[in-house]
């Protein structure tokens, strides 16, 4: 079978539509639980108990520091997280679940469960091969990226730009 040629604007293309329809999928759920797919992401992560700083919360919830401390200062102001300084670096703030933050972060993962279970959308075989294939990508654009920082190729002119 011959392969075809690898186009990176495809793939991209792919990966983008299955994240935003499955976001979409999954925000009538979340939307009953007046909770976004960040502060979702954000809920998942400090649900482990351990606290996490906020470098560690941005980069999982994939949002900017100042984007981070808004949501972080909603979430506190619900009662779902509190913030404390780190035992073994007290220049740093740790963010953790409140017993709330816990109870909250268990009835919306149930939900979201029970919305992804109902769609079906891939069978576990499946879902595993993506999982494995997402996994790889992702480390390896990591280790890229440590062995050799992106560079900006400046073109003449923007794309989409008339002169």
């Amino acid at each position: 079978m011959a392969r075809r040629p690898r186009r990176p604007e495809e793939l991209l293309h792919l990966l983008t539509r299955a994240e935003r329809l499955s976001v979409e999928r999954i925000r009538s759920v979340l939307d009953e639980f007046g909770c976004s797919v960040e502060a979702w992401r954000v809920l998942d992560l400090l649900s482990d108990g351990a606290g996490h700083s906020m470098t560690a919360v941005a980069d999982h919830a994939f949002l900017p520091a100042p984007t981070l401390t808004k949501l972080i200062d909603q979430l506190v102001d619900e009662n779902l997280v509190f913030r404390r300084i780190d035992p073994t670096d007290r220049r740093r703030v740790l963010a953790q679940l409140t017993p709330r933050g816990m109870e909250r972060r268990q009835q919306v993962s149930r939900a979201v469960r029970a919305e992804w279970a109902d769609a079906e959308p891939l069978d576990p075989e499946d879902e595993d091969d993506l999982r494995t294939l997402l996994t790889r990508l992702g480390d390896a654009w990591e280790a890229s990226e440590a062995q050799a920082p992106v560079t900006t190729v400046r073109a003449g002119r923007a794309v989409g730009r008339g002169r």
